[in-house]
């Protein structure tokens, strides 16, 4: 009996033992200290076509770091640079720059222009309050502390439109997918795009579903084109000068907003 009752309390301690030992190896963790932001320029972000392959900035930030039961440690934290035009960054088109473990990031001023015009979608030639943070997280998104916030006034550039612009500023559409066919001159004023600004065109317009169409500058003639090449999605995608395929339809037939931007080189296609 007294073997017995020797065994088990042997059992019980030894259990005993490892279950102390396993609570103690469990990592806990208990926080951290919000990134700490700062920026080579103050103000005003230099812009310019003329200087574009130059540094515009360089941002940099402190590590947070993470406090867990077994002491400091940063192993695994990863940081997104947010931007945006509102103060909570609650903008739909907010750009987010991934850099990885890095604890600074430099933008050059082709790619700082190039978010504020095509993420932000922000007018060239006026000047506009950005607003820059850092988001610290840990995995794919644990633990997330943000940094303070800071802002900046930035002037975007115009770059050279992507596509060679009507000569006359006059577009038309012509096709299969158009009450006017393939014949040409076209009808206008109903297949004759609106120039929105010197280098946006939009026109909306009955469209037959599952036909083709292509826009040309001169009414009544066949010299130039713009078209599409690699078979783009109906919806929008590439477009360009003389190019070789024609844009394709949408599948069904209805009223649709076509949009034209030479600046960007970008076609859209959108259901009214």
């Amino acid at each position: 009996m007294k073997h017995i009752f020797k065994t088990l309390l042997a059992g019980f301690l030894i259990f005993g033992l490892w279950s102390c030992k396993k609570d103690e190896n469990k990592v806990i963790l208990k926080g951290g200290t919000s990134p700490v932001l700062t920026s080579s320029v103050a103000g005003t972000v230099p812009l310019s076509y003329d200087t574009q392959n130059d540094n515009a900035f360089k941002l940099t930030w402190t590590n947070p770091e993470y406090q867990f039961n077994t002491g400091i440690s940063s192993l695994d934290v990863s940081y997104n640079i947010l931007i945006d035009t509102t103060d909570d960054f609650s903008n739909p088109d907010l750009k987010t720059v991934s850099v990885g473990s890095d604890l600074s990031k430099t933008f050059t001023q082709t790619e700082f222009n190039d978010i504020l015009l095509n993420q932000l979608q922000l007018a060239p030639g006026v000047s506009h309050k950005i607003n820059i943070k850092v988001n610290a997280f840990l995995g794919t998104g644990a633990a997330q502390l943000s940094s303070n916030v800071f802002s900046v006034n930035a002037t975007p550039y115009a770059i050279p439109p992507k596509v060679k612009l009507p000569v006359n500023g006059t577009l038309y559409l012509v096709g299969s997918a158009t009450a006017g066919g393939w014949n040409n001159p076209v009808p206008v004023p109903s297949q004759q795009f609106t120039q929105v600004t010197p280098t946006l065109y939009e026109l909306t317009i009955n469209l037959i579903g599952g036909q083709q169409y292509l826009a040309i500058p001169v009414n009544g003639d066949w010299s130039h084109k713009y078209a599409v090449k690699n078979g783009p999605l109906p919806t929008g995608g590439d477009f360009g000068y003389d190019w070789s395929d024609n844009f394709p339809g949408p599948t069904a037939s209805g009223t649709y907003k076509i949009t034209l931007d030479f600046q960007r080189g970008k076609f859209t296609v959108t259901p009214q």
